[in-house]
């Protein structure tokens, strides 16, 4: 246990969040504000401000060995590892109180109102089960609850949205970036982001380090276990750490009546609740449901319409670097993006392939990041004197231009149970099974050479085109789809199991499409949109004997 250790009773709850992420610390709060008894399993522990990378000379180690975002790289105790001999891209997730906001670079970006509607819009994929109109409230409510900063008026979202802090400064390379877009006729807007640019109690104003990928020194980014965590306990939610769960446990009628799990010293227990709620991220959630396997539920739990674990979306990513010659202090942050483009978000069937993408123009911090993007190259052209000159020519008078792909959902696409690897609870790990299709390929390929175009247009001198590269994976989406219909989804519009109706999934893995954009900002909309329904609707539920 950590710091805040077992309760003297977690052996009983009104409601068991399995999960401290982002939705699962969205939810703990909103339900404990209402009064609510909420308990919280959570199998990694706390991370400390000093614990983490960022600031530590030795941090480009770090961060490619104990603080890898791949879990099979990083091979902490707390993680799970993911067997992935048969997928195309590799999961990046963190396991820990905040999930993986602890590694993100806070994007906040929100759905566009035709991401809910590609089916109508386009012929492409499936609708949601609701409009961007009846979950634009959740979005204005999180930005509220966690703290965000950005600039109004982006002429491609609806009206109306608003941020509780200024933007953090777009610096040299964003003027740069703009400067090309502007030549081209391309949107551009500065980035929506989940950091402080004011000073908040313990939590520092962002002073652009461009490390929030590896933990934010000044605790600026809001990472769910500063951001959100701490109202959560105060209104007195109880969160287990160390904690991880095996299976999820149902009655003879079939309602979830709780969850075993083992502590950090291998001990079983056996927490009982009235709900259950998952929010264990697209890998982690159908893995779980696949592992809570009984006479009732012999398939693995919600899962009569045979979903679990199937349309995986991961959104594949590619990058064009663009050297100038002029000094544009390109190692300041923040990182995630400076600014973005949603000019080629939608669809346009001439390009040959469905669906867009978002652009992000990002720094490149440091000596070690700038090479990494030349990691195709032979070893001697980036090593040694060869390497060196790189760092010369390019470090500070670049940056990159990403393209995040929308992923389209397929069946074939899949979280299965490993038959070959467990994890340190000799639990069986998840296995993905995912390809790029061909319509993912030909939108990175398309997109690539439109963002050599944006370098050339600002006044590169150079591009270096990034190759596709499978350990990428941080957004894991659909595995647990929501929608109206039991024969075509696992939960309905607001994450009840449709086979139990006391158990609810609230994590991406709902997620019908993917849009292009960064996903968090949207699951914690429907987190809280679905939390919401659940307290309306209270009276009605069904609970376990």
């Amino acid at each position: 246990m950590t710091e805040i250790g077992r309760p003297a009773d977690a052996t009983q709850t009104d409601v068991l969040i399995i999960g401290a992420g982002p939705s699962g610390a969205t939810a703990a709060r909103i339900l404990a504000e209402s009064g609510i008894r909420v308990i919280c399993l959570e199998q990694g522990g706390w991370v400390r401000r000093t614990d983490i990378p960022s600031q530590k000379p030795e941090r480009d180690v770090l961060i490619a060995s104990s603080w890898s975002p791949d879990p099979n790289v990083r091979n902490n105790s707390w993680d799970y590892p993911c067997d992935v001999v048969d997928s195309d891209m590799h999961p990046l997730n963190y396991n820990g109180v905040g999930g993986s906001t602890v590694l993100w670079g806070a994007e906040w970006p929100r759905f566009v109102p035709s991401d809910f509607r590609v089916k109508s819009l386009y012929s492409v994929a499936d609708d949601w089960p609701f409009t961007y109109e009846e979950i634009a409230p959740y979005y204005d409510l999180l930005s509220e609850m966690v703290g965000t900063s950005g600039l109004a008026g982006d002429p491609a979202l609806p009206p109306g949205l608003e941020h509780s802090m200024p933007p953090v400064p777009i610096g040299r390379i964003g003027r740069k970036a703009a400067e090309g877009m502007n030549k081209l006729g391309w949107h551009w807007w500065p980035s929506s982001l989940a950091i402080n640019t004011k000073s908040h109690g313990d939590r520092g104003a962002c002073a652009r380090w461009a490390t929030c990928m590896s933990g934010c020194p000044e605790g600026a980014k809001s990472s769910f276990d500063v951001a959100m965590w701490p109202a959560a306990l105060a209104a007195g939610a109880t969160l287990v750490t160390e904690a991880r769960v095996r299976e999820i446990t149902v009655d003879k009628s079939g309602l979830a009546n709780g969850a075993t799990w083992f502590d950090v010293d291998g001990k079983e227990h056996h927490t009982r609740a009235s709900s259950v709620i998952v929010c264990g991220n697209g890998i982690g959630t159908p893995r779980l449901l696949q592992l809570s396997t009984s006479n009732l539920f012999p398939d693995g739990l919600a899962n009569s319409s045979g979903l679990v674990g199937k349309r995986l979306m991961m959104h594949p990513y590619v990058g064009v670097v663009g050297v100038y010659e002029e000094d544009m202090e390109s190692w300041l942050g923040p990182f995630g993006s400076v600014l973005q483009s949603l000019q080629f978000a939608e669809t346009d069937l001439d390009r040959g392939f469905a669906r867009g993408a978002k652009w992000c123009a990002n720094p490149i911090p440091g000596p070690m990041e700038l090479l990494m993007r030349y990691s195709d190259l032979p070893l001697e052209q980036r090593t040694g004197a060869a390497g060196q000159a790189i760092v010369e020519r390019a470090l500070g008078r670049s940056f990159e231009w990403g393209a995040e792909i929308e992923d389209l959902p397929d069946e074939n696409n899949t979280v299965t149970l490993s038959p070959d690897m467990v994890d340190g609870s000799g639990i069986p790990a998840p296995k993905l099974n995912y390809r790029l299709s061909q319509d993912s390929v030909r939108n990175m390929q398309w997109n690539l050479e439109r963002m050599h175009e944006a370098h050339r247009a600002a006044g590169a001198i150079e591009t270096k085109e990034i190759p596709y590269m499978p350990a990428i994976g941080w957004h894991l989406l659909g595995t647990a789809r929501c929608g109206d219909d039991p024969a075509t989804s696992v939960v309905d519009p607001y994450g009840r199991s449709h086979d139990v109706p006391n158990l609810y999934v609230f994590d991406g893995s709902v997620f019908v499409t993917s849009s292009s954009v960064n996903p968090t900002p949207t699951i914690v909309a429907f987190a809280a949109r679905a939390t919401e329904h659940m307290l309306e609707t209270a009276g009605d539920q069904k609970v376990p004997a």
